[in-house]
């Protein structure tokens, strides 16, 4: 799509900037538009007052021999960094929140004001009321103590800088490279450290003053199921007892839940669909003669799968081999969360730093983004492992 300079700056006087940059995200985020369709040269001399002289200024070779070009604070720049800055961010965002990242969208982000915070819990009793009489007073219901406690969040992000260079050469391309580059480093670093937690490579769930493993093969809570390979709905069955026999430390009752969501290793995608997409299945018991034709009785599931799971499983020390017929079931959004002291965030330098003179930058955008994955509750996911 082309885009319109002269129109966009007419909208940008008469709308103010606020207006004008909601406008364009949206179109940004509709696909209406894309990154790729401006120009960073065109939007300066388009935005710019006298933007064909602002540019022209960049080149030396402009004022003949030695000049004292004029501070770019004293130009009215405000429009240009704007409209560029959104550009740089769908960009940063358009790789941030890429298909590949499976995991990041299986779980909740959950907004904190803390580095690492204690979450506290009220403890049920069990059910053990008895009956009220007539005109006898209501037992009173105790409470006990219970939390969790998260990691220490962490900071990352990395600058996109815009050189004198790149706008004179209309470097649009590299510009957006690199802002892109941004974004999948930094929802790869997101999504690896999610997947450690899933597969069980990092273990941070901290329990009324006590670090647990997140996969247990005995007490407090049994979610490991080994010899376990997805190969028809008998498998998934072992995983749905192994979630009827997990219980409320605090009341012994069964925990309330039912996994449907599924996370498998590539080489297991199309069994998996095979799995729980069937539309019947043939049953036939050891040693009988007689064929049982049913429906499916999986169903409600969801089933993903993660190139970059089976390559962190194996980079913990698993075989290739064993690492394949991992698979796990659960409910991540209870059982894992992203503690976000502020999502992916795109700020910009001001114009005329120090950083313009000695190194021909002109704009520099500032990506970063801070937060933790932790554990909230292990119990609500089964890990199954051929």
């Amino acid at each position: 799509m082309t885009v319109k300079y002269r129109e966009l700056k007419r909208r940008y006087d008469l709308d103010g900037a606020e207006q004008t940059v909601s406008h364009l995200s949206e179109a940004l985020r509709e696909g209406h538009l894309k990154p790729e369709d401006f120009s960073v040269r065109d939007l300066a001399e388009a935005l710019v007052p006298d933007g064909r002289e602002w540019v022209r200024m960049l080149d030396p070779r402009s004022a003949g021999g030695v000049s004292v070009i004029e501070s770019a604070g004293a130009v009215d720049v405000t429009t240009f960094l704007n409209i560029t800055g959104q550009v740089i961010y769908s960009k940063i965002m358009e790789a941030y929140l890429q298909e590949a990242f499976v995991v990041s969208k299986l779980v909740d982000t959950i907004p904190t004001r803390l580095d690492g915070e204690k979450i506290p819990g009220i403890a049920r009793v069990a059910d053990t009321i008895d009956e009220v009489g007539p005109g006898m007073p209501y037992p009173h219901l105790g409470f006990g103590e219970d939390y969790i406690e998260t990691p220490s969040t962490t900071k990352r992000g990395f600058i996109v800088p815009v050189t004198k260079e790149a706008i004179f050469f209309d470097r649009t391309h590299l510009i957006l490279s690199r802002a892109a580059e941004v974004g999948e480093v930094l929802g790869l670093n997101k999504e690896k450290r999610l997947i450690d937690l899933v597969i069980g490579a990092t273990n941070n769930y901290k329990w009324k003053g006590t670090t647990y493993s997140t996969y247990q093969t005995s007490t407090p809570w049994i979610n490991s199921l080994s010899s376990n390979e997805l190969v028809d709905w008998t498998n998934v069955d072992k995983a749905e007892q192994l979630f009827a026999d997990i219980l409320d430390p605090n009341t012994g009752e069964p925990v309330l839940v039912r996994g449907t969501t599924v996370l498998v290793m590539p080489a297991y995608r199309h069994a998996a669909h095979r799995v729980f997409a069937a539309a019947e299945l043939t049953f036939t018991a050891a040693g009988s003669t007689t064929a049982t034709v049913a429906a499916n009785p999986l169903s409600g599931y969801r089933v993903y799968d993660s190139r970059l799971a089976y390559r962190r499983i194996v980079a913990s020390g698993i075989a290739a081999a064993t690492a394949k017929k991992y698979w796990f079931v659960g409910d991540f959004r209870r059982a894992f969360a992203y503690m976000e002291n502020w999502p992916i965030t795109v700020t910009q330098a001001p114009i005329g730093s120090e950083a313009e003179f000695n190194n021909d930058i002109v704009l520099r955008f500032k990506a970063s983004e801070r937060g933790a994955a932790a554990v909230i509750n292990p119990r609500y996911v089964v890990k199954n492992t051929g």
